[in-house]
């Protein structure tokens, strides 16, 4: 009996600074994730992280500037996803509930972010050894 249950795409959700490592360590992010999960998955980017990164742009340094440009560019390869930001909610705190409410893997850097994360079992993409993406955290 053939089974027509067509296998998922897994949404990832991307935090700023994440979009920062090819610039920084020479690594294709993308790539590396489509390694790391060994299936499809859709690059996830929500509006406040878009947002944030859009200020740096404006507001950084030159050499900021110059790697917030490039981190846009990979920015293309993601879908934006209009959530709202609630009052007093910072980029992280809307980065946390959307993980949770679509049980589905972050990828960041950030160290408190990671921490917030596991602890209400949401898997987490990282950085290690600056040389590849690993995974901390149970995928179903």
């Amino acid at each position: 009996m053939a089974s027509n249950v067509k296998k998922e795409v897994l949404r990832i959700v991307l935090d700023s600074n994440f979009f920062f490592i090819p610039s920084q360590f020479r690594l294709d992010i993308f790539e590396e994730l489509a390694n790391l999960l060994k299936q499809r998955y859709e690059p996830i980017i929500l509006a406040p992280t878009y947002e944030e990164l859009l200020k740096m742009a404006e507001k950084g340094s030159p050499k900021m500037r110059q790697q917030v440009s490039m981190a846009l560019k990979l920015t293309e390869k993601c879908q934006i996803v209009d959530v709202e930001k609630q009052v007093n909610e910072t980029n992280d705190d809307v980065i946390v509930r959307v993980a949770s409410e679509w049980k589905c893997p972050v990828a960041t850097n950030d160290r408190a972010l990671r921490k917030r994360l596991r602890h209400i079992n949401v898997p987490v993409i990282y950085l290690r050894q600056k040389s590849r993406l690993e995974i901390e955290g149970g995928m179903h």
